[in-house]
């Protein structure tokens, strides 16, 4: 059966923290022992409330994240966002760019896909400037912390497009390469920021 035609016949649910768990323990139980995969998980208070599928990407991140202004105002630091999306291809993350207009204020957003732009320009632009949200796909995010252009200790919130679907009805963790990349992402450094309680995962 291909994932379309049973994606066709129910109704969409919404991600919940579990749904993360479970992706990622079946994952890693075919190489990992017990032991390394009691290290990947993680707890309820790793997790922000998931989005019931009733919220707009900014009305979702108002809830998350009530006191952005301040969050905005006090970040100072380059080569770091304090918000980071991540999203199964470029495409997508140009719509979640423009559907943020209400909750980001005056901060800087940067894009954070391969399409059309070079890793360069991106870690010049992180080296120079100071931005807070950076939306973009897994495998770019990636090569960006790979290659130091980005560093995640400044980052507070890392938000997974997790329900929506595109034209095939595919959700970000039904393509196999974008839920490798995200896997990948999350176990080089996301999962332990998130157990030391510097990071917060939301599943929007």
């Amino acid at each position: 059966k291909k994932i379309s035609d049973i994606l066709e016949k129910s109704a969409p649910k919404p991600g919940v923290p579990a749904d993360l768990q479970n992706l990622l323990t079946q994952h890693f139980s075919e190489n990992r022992s017990v032991i390394e995969i009691e290290e990947l998980k993680l707890s309820d208070s790793c997790f922000l409330p998931a989005n019931d599928l009733t919220h707009s990407f900014s009305s979702y991140l108002k809830e998350i994240c009530p006191k952005w202004a301040k969050l905005r105002k006090n970040h100072k630091e380059k080569k770091s966002v304090v918000m980071l999306v991540i999203c199964s291809s470029a495409l997508r993350s140009l719509e979640l760019i423009k559907s943020i207009t209400a909750f980001k204020g005056d901060c800087k957003v940067l894009k954070l896909f391969a399409k059309h732009i070079k890793i360069k320009e991106q870690m010049n632009m992180l080296e120079k400037g100071v931005f807070h949200i950076g939306i973009g796909t897994p495998g770019r995010v990636k090569a960006l912390v790979e290659q130091d252009g980005l560093c995640l200790n400044s980052t507070k919130y890392m938000i997974l497009d997790w329900n929506w679907r595109d034209q095939k009805l595919r959700r970000m963790m039904d393509i196999p390469e974008i839920k490798k990349e995200t896997i990948d992402l999350l176990e080089m450094s996301i999962i332990k920021l998130c157990r030391e309680g510097s990071v917060k995962l939301g599943l929007f």
